[in-house]
């Protein structure tokens, strides 16, 4: 199966996050619209949670998924 995907990064690496990217969006699109989805949910609360984030790039076609962060290397 092939998808076109993006890391939302985070300096914590607990807190990094790959989502999906629809089909009918390219790459350089949706990392725009991304960022604007997640910049106007930060917006509407200040106390925002990732569901927040994730409940507003899921309205838009946006897909969470597993992955597994390779060990630290120090």
């Amino acid at each position: 199966m092939y998808a076109n995907v993006m890391v939302l990064p985070s300096k914590e690496p607990e807190r990094i996050r790959l989502v999906r990217i629809p089909d009918d969006m390219e790459s350089h699109e949706a990392f725009r619209h991304a960022t604007g989805l997640i910049a106007a949910a930060e917006e509407a609360n200040p106390d925002f949670t990732w569901e927040d984030i994730e409940d507003a790039l899921d309205a838009q076609g946006f897909r969470s998924l597993d992955f597994v962060l390779g060990p630290a290397l120090d």
